[in-house]
């Protein structure tokens, strides 16, 4: 009995993912140029039917696609259409082994995280007003950059989690998990100036008479007196970032990965580090030792006359 032909199995696969899957015209879309890109390496090979395909037909397809240019996430998609094509032989006609199921993508290079210097921290964290939402949002920014907190971390703080006898605060982070970080001075000095100005009111309708008492006892509230929503603790760093003349936005994350760095740059101290920004595993923290390595790189090219160009020098 002769094999089917490749581009018979793939239309056939495709009529099943659409008639009995249901998948949408844009999946369906994907899968078809996926499968398309597959046959058209496999007929440069003089292969045309499923049977023949083997895991060197498949790693030699995603090299091509590497080589390419697509980026990992691409390959990884194309990989799991061929995946499911297979699998859907093997269920149907008793086809051999699935030689796409243990190829894997290229790994994509990871990105490293972007962080401020110490002059644009500084430049970032100088507000001008003095309405309460400044103070507010001077406070959280100065808690983002003193405690390295992520940031559903300090939309969750409340008032009773800061200890400010000894400068510490209690963090439930991940996984409903808590930890201690400690808060620098002028953080809590930020944080003392938007309690008293919250005191007072935040906006028309919002006139809080005694904190401690409130039903709301978050730290960092709305106009209306409510918990601070995270969207918009964002929006209002984001905001900060433009009236402070910086050329790229700023962003929780950005604060949380400048504290790091500054702090393994000074300390050197990478454990301590993983247990301020609460990461299970120090292999996540140790993203921050590559971030110094470049600015030691980058002194060094900088400063060591053998590192210097010379004219000429290719």
């Amino acid at each position: 009995m002769a094999a089917t032909p490749l581009h018979q199995s793939a239309d056939d696969f495709i009529d099943y993912l659409r008639d009995v899957r249901r998948l949408s015209p844009h999946t369906l879309s994907n899968y078809r140029r996926d499968l398309c890109s597959l046959q058209g390496f496999l007929a440069d090979r003089d292969i045309d039917d499923a049977e023949s395909v083997n895991e060197a037909d498949i790693r030699g397809w995603v090299s091509q696609l590497h080589r390419q240019g697509l980026a990992g996430s691409s390959i990884q998609r194309s990989l799991s259409a061929a995946r499911s094509f297979f699998n859907h032989l093997g269920r149907r006609g008793g086809a051999p082994r699935n030689p796409a199921a243990s190829v894997q993508a290229p790994r994509r290079p990871r990105q490293l995280p972007k962080t401020l210097d110490a002059d644009q921290v500084d430049k970032y964290l100088k507000f001008d007003s003095q309405s309460a939402v400044a103070l507010r949002d001077k406070a959280m920014a100065e808690l983002f950059y003193s405690s390295g907190l992520r940031l559903a971390e300090l939309a969750a703080v409340n008032i009773e989690d800061i200890d400010t006898h000894s400068q510490l605060l209690r963090v439930t982070g991940k996984g409903n998990k808590t930890r201690t970080v400690p808060v620098g001075k002028v953080a809590l000095q930020a944080i003392a100036q938007w309690l008293a100005a919250r005191k007072t009111a935040l906006g028309d309708n919002a006139i809080i008479d005694d904190i401690k008492n409130s039903s709301n006892n978050a730290l960092f509230t709305s106009a209306q007196g409510k918990r601070i929503s995270a969207r918009s603790i964002q929006a209002r760093l984001k905001l900060q970032g433009r009236k402070s003349g910086m050329h790229q936005d700023i962003h929780p994350h950005m604060l949380r990965h400048s504290f790091a760095s500054h702090m393994l740059e000074s300390s050197g101290d990478l454990r301590a580090v993983q247990e301020m920004l609460g990461h299970a595993n120090i292999s996540t923290t140790q993203i921050y030792t590559h971030l110094d390595f470049q600015h030691l790189a980058k002194v060094y090219d900088a400063a060591h006359p053998r590192a210097k160009r010379r004219k000429g020098d290719s």
